[in-house]
Formats: C-alpha cells, structure tokens, sequence
C-alpha cells in the first residue's frame, strides 16, 4: 500500500482544503409561470413538471395552520 514518505505542509494541506466550499443553489425560471425553481422539481407555485400539472398548488406554500 502506498504511504506518503513526507508530511504534508499545513499551506498545502490549506491550498486544497480551499476547494471545499459550498455552492449557492442553482435557480431556473419556470417555462409556465417563470417564477424561480429548482432544476428538475415540481414548480411550488404553479405546480407544473415538464408542462404537466402534477399538484395542485396550494394557496399556502407550508403545511401547518395558524390558529394561534
């Protein structure tokens, strides 16, 4: 099994620890309503997926009530 013969620099082991970053989430406009979406989800505003309606939209864009 192949061991590194010398020890890693602390500005290397930094200079490749740098790509680890997180990217923002990437949005597209929906074709039907052109509100912003996720690619390939379900629309939550209008509901649609490659032009077919495949729920409902809800008047709510959460699942619980406010009855306080």
């Amino acid at each position: 099994m192949a061991v590194p013969k010398q020890k890693q620099s602390h500005s290397r082991t930094s200079k490749r620890r740098a790509q680890h970053k997180m990217a923002a989430p990437v949005f597209n406009a929906c074709p039907q309503c052109h509100s912003p979406r996720r690619p390939h989800r379900v629309c939550p505003v209008c509901g649609t997926y490659k032009g077919v309606e495949v729920v409902a939209p809800d008047a709510h864009d959460h699942d619980h009530d406010h009855d306080h």
